[in-house]
């Protein structure tokens, strides 16, 4: 039987501001050469960072619980006009934030 994936446990924010703003930047660039640059990209960036925040300054440091409240908030998020989704939004904050652990994302390792 597989064993079960380890949670991945942040260290506490330090500074929210400067987390904050990295995260908006690092998605919004992501987003924009996924598909095409596209003007709801920077609102979908700066809302994933508003939740993205909240939620490490109510001491959440549970990075699968992170992606979780990501998904449920962004439900409200009008995505007409992108080619994104909640979904893919949260995946692609994790995938941001393990590249910059420096965490392997492939294969589950």
């Amino acid at each position: 039987m597989a064993e079960p994936i380890p949670p991945i446990t942040l260290p506490p924010i330090t500074d929210p501001a400067i987390e904050g703003q990295w995260l908006q930047q690092s998605l919004q660039h992501w987003l924009d050469t996924e598909f095409l640059p596209e003007p709801a990209n920077e609102k979908i960036a700066n809302r994933a960072r508003e939740i993205y925040v909240r939620q490490r300054l109510e001491g959440e440091n549970d990075l699968g619980s992170l992606v979780i409240a990501i998904v449920t908030e962004m439900r409200s998020f009008n995505f007409k006009e992108s080619f994104y989704g909640e979904f893919a939004v949260a995946n692609a904050v994790s995938d941001l934030i393990l590249d910059s652990l420096g965490i392997d994302r492939c294969c589950g390792n």
